[in-house]
């Protein structure tokens, strides 16, 4: 009879899930043993919640569920984070944490602790099989919660004897369905209705685009009725922002220019995008009273959450679109409100240069104008938090799909390493260049030895002001002085020289291009270690004058 680790790397590879995320644990071994004899890559880190990270990512970048696989206790308390920011960001991550044995549960066994209990508040679903033989149908369970409507992440406790235990049980499991509900005729015909006597429609496309395979569909819509797009979280590079319909960044904390746009606006399409906090939940601070909002999403449960839609339609992303390009009959003429948002955005891109001031230390800005400049078209980009991070994200545009990769709802700093680690994997011969703060880095340094170890020639951009930038400068703008964000001027690039990779410290952008060029054609991971001086990102900007407007207004941020 199989093991209940046989089962578990049985029913794993029937489901598609093609290598596991892990950190070594004694309650893994057994698992980790077969799945090295199933030629199961196993990608083995050095912290539980970077684990995590990577998986989240994978899951992104395949749009398919992926698994992490980390030991109990301590381990699992330490994937805790990285968990719940795949909650956040809807993706698919299967999270599997070994445990004690079943025999000395609740008796003060070692490592010992409620996992399901602390877990549950951060996911669709958690659970615990019982037994070897039920570990085929949790875990085939723990797939469809995962990919189903709006994905998520979901968890499975795993007893190391349950692992361990003989068990009769079927491995012929069935596979998942996936049911990706249409728009009705008639939420089709309001909606083409609305476009066609809208004077200044604007489109935003968030992730829903991404998951639902539907960046072809959006494209060819929009070129089909004329529509200005800006493109948010997953939805990134979908169509190329150098494309003549799409202006960019939808968060008005980057782009004062989609603000201005929304503000003209008279009715706005979300498409997979949520009226979340980046769209100031729906309020007057980004769109005005007036404007008609329409939303499609496969998530019922969103629609109309923060603020009276004119039209709300649960369903899939790619049968809407393709839908309405059919009813839509022959292309629409181009409407004079796209040149209003070609000058508008214009105005903003002169505005925010002009908030660049070079010098030396270099300046943010300054580098990252120097960056676009020489970024290869097909790079990779994996995005960290801070202040540095955040003037690249207003000043670099997106050429790929599915190659702007950021931290999510729940903004933990310092994913872009992991990150960077399954956008390597999954794209061995496409360059990828992970951006982050010194601040950011110190979180999960030590996976530079996970990518010198899997050979990943990945490329890490440190924008270096010894600090913690944003919050020193929310600090600054509330005159209470300066607390707890200074850090050490540290030499990066000799850090990951240490763990076997590259690296270099730049001064002036005159010496970044040939910085990246030594980058991009090492065989190991490369650690540009720019110095920088702090400088007030448009982010940062945006957030300091809420709190004014808040505190003026006595609302909450």
């Amino acid at each position: 009879m199989p093991s209940g680790a046989q089962l578990f790397i049985q029913t794993s590879r029937q489901l598609g899930l093609d290598r596991i995320f892990t950190l070594v644990g004694d309650h893994l071994n057994e698992v980790l043993a077969e799945a090295r004899a199933a030629a199961i890559p196993v990608i083995d880190m050095r912290h539980e919640s970077a684990v995590a990270h990577a998986a989240d990512a994978w899951a992104r970048i395949t749009r398919k569920p992926a698994l992490s696989l980390v030991t109990g206790g301590p381990g699992h308390t330490n994937s805790l984070t990285g968990v719940a920011t795949a909650q956040l960001a809807g993706s698919p991550l299967i999270a599997v944490s070994g445990s004690r044995p079943t025999t000395v549960a609740h008796r003060q066994s070692f490592q010992d602790i409620q996992q399901l209990g602390m877990t549950l508040p951060v996911v669709k679903w958690a659970a615990e099989p019982s037994s070897a033989g039920q570990i085929p149908h949790y875990l085939s369970r723990a797939y469809r919660e995962a990919s189903s409507g709006r994905p998520g992440a979901v968890h499975l406790t795993i007893p190391v004897d349950i692992f361990l235990q003989p068990a009769e049980a079927r491995t012929d499991i069935p596979l998942p369905v996936q049911v990706r509900p249409a728009p009705s005729e008639e939420e089709v015909r309001q909606l083409v209705h609305a476009l066609r006597q809208a004077e200044r429609p604007v489109v935003i496309a968030g992730s829903g685009i991404w998951w639902s395979g539907a960046e072809d569909a959006l494209r060819h819509f929009i070129e089909h009725a004329q529509l200005p797009l800006f493109t948010i979280t997953m939805a990134r590079g979908v169509v190329d922002d150098d494309h003549p319909l799409c202006f960019g960044y939808a968060d008005p904390a980057l782009s004062r220019g989609a603000l201005r746009v929304f503000a003209e606006a008279d009715l706005i399409l979300l498409l997979g995008k949520r009226l979340d906090y980046r769209l100031g939940l729906g309020g007057a601070r980004v769109f005005p009273p007036g404007v008609r909002l329409i939303q499609v999403d496969i998530h019922a449960a969103e629609l109309g959450l923060n603020r009276q839609l004119q039209q709300g339609i649960c369903a899939d992303l790619r049968q809407t679109l393709e839908t309405l390009l059919r009813a839509a009959g022959s292309p629409w003429p181009r409407r004079p409100w796209i040149d209003q948002v070609v000058s508008l955005m214009g105005q903003w891109r002169s505005e925010l240069e002009s908030w660049i001031e070079p010098g030396r230390p270099m300046h943010p800005g300054e580098l990252f104008l120097e960056l676009r400049r020489h970024l290869p078209a097909d790079v990779l980009l994996s995005w960290d938090g801070g202040d540095f991070v955040h003037w690249g994200r207003a000043l670099i545009p997106a050429h790929q799909p599915g190659g702007w990769l950021r931290l999510g709802p729940l903004g933990t700093i310092g994913a872009a390493l992991p990150n960077a680690i399954s956008l390597q994997l999954a794209h061995p011969n496409r360059r990828v260049l992970a951006i982050t703060g010194d601040g950011a880095l110190g979180f999960y340094l030590a996976e530079l030895d996970t990518a010198v170890r899997f050979q990943l020639p990945i490329v890490i951009l440190v924008g270096n002001d010894a600090g913690w930038g944003l919050e020193r400068e929310l600090q600054a703008a509330a005159g209470k002085g300066i607390v707890a964000c200074e850090l050490r001027p540290t030499r990066y690039d000799i850090v990951a020289q240490g763990f076997g990779g590259r690296g270099e410290t730049i001064d002036s952008v005159e010496q970044l291009r040939p910085a990246l060029e030594r980058a991009f054609s090492s065989p190991v991971p490369y650690l540009i270690n720019a110095r920088i001086r702090g400088a007030r990102s448009p982010f940062t900007r945006w957030q300091i004058e809420g709190k004014k407007q808040a505190k003026e207004n006595r609302m909450p941020v």
